[in-house]
């Protein structure tokens, strides 16, 4: 089934967070119709749409040029342009970039259609088996200034939390949840998802935080941590 693209229009296009099949048919004719894609990552955009052959102009947008490049873009949708923004993985706007052209398209009356798809902390919330009818996602945790702060503030949250984190950075941030919150409270971290390694611990900060130490840690990591009760 075709869909026909408007003019004048700046589409949001979720992409796989792992399995390259994860992506709408929807999302795959939008691309095909654009006249230009801006990607996170031209490398990694690149790799999907060869497997889907799209060939269509691509151009960088990422968190270093979407200052330099904003006006450039607004003008050439405003002059009736339609281009596809993708990142690396998953829902550009959700922990990527996307805010500050969607707010410029806003402001210059530009139409702005975020298409439905992957987003990497709906399955992790999902299968963690926490309590998901009321939950807030925190995204990445400051690196240094103000993360204690935002811990100590976390630590009386009564809803389920969801984080991002990096491999690399995964067990100090285990460490950290429990020394605030404690070392019972529940939590689950996926990592891999959709992937062929895929995998979901789940148990209290302090098992999950033992499991990863023990032991190197690869792929995109998402943590769900139980509420105060």
């Amino acid at each position: 089934m075709n869909f026909q693209i408007s003019k004048y229009m700046l589409y949001i296009v979720p992409t796989p967070i792992g399995n390259l099949a994860d992506i709408s048919f929807r999302a795959i004719d939008t691309l095909k119709q654009v006249d230009l894609i801006l990607a996170e990552d031209t490398r990694t955009s690149a790799v999907l749409l060869n497997h889907y052959h799209i060939q269509k102009p691509i151009t960088p947008y990422h968190q270093h040029n979407e200052h330099k490049i904003l006006a450039h873009l607004t003008e050439q949708l405003a002059g009736g342009k339609t281009m596809a923004l993708l990142t690396d993985a998953g829902t550009p706007g959700i922990s990527d970039p996307a805010f500050l052209l969607v707010r410029e398209c806003i402001k210059n009356d530009i139409r702005v259609e975020c298409l439905p798809g992957a987003t990497a902390f709906v399955p992790a919330l999902v299968n963690s088996g926490l309590p998901m009818n009321s939950f807030c996602f925190e995204g990445f945790l400051p690196l240094k200034k103000g993360r204690q702060t935002a811990l100590k503030k976390l630590a009386a949250e009564e809803r389920t939390m969801v984080f991002y984190e990096s491999p690399v950075r995964l067990v100090k941030t285990l460490h950290d949840l429990t020394e605030y919150f404690g070392v019972e409270r529940q939590c689950c971290v996926s990592r891999e998802l959709t992937k062929k390694f895929e995998e979901n611990k789940r148990g209290s900060l302090q098992d999950v935080h033992d499991h990863f130490n023990a032991k190197p840690v690869k792929g995109e990591i998402v943590i769900v941590v139980e509420g105060k009760k």
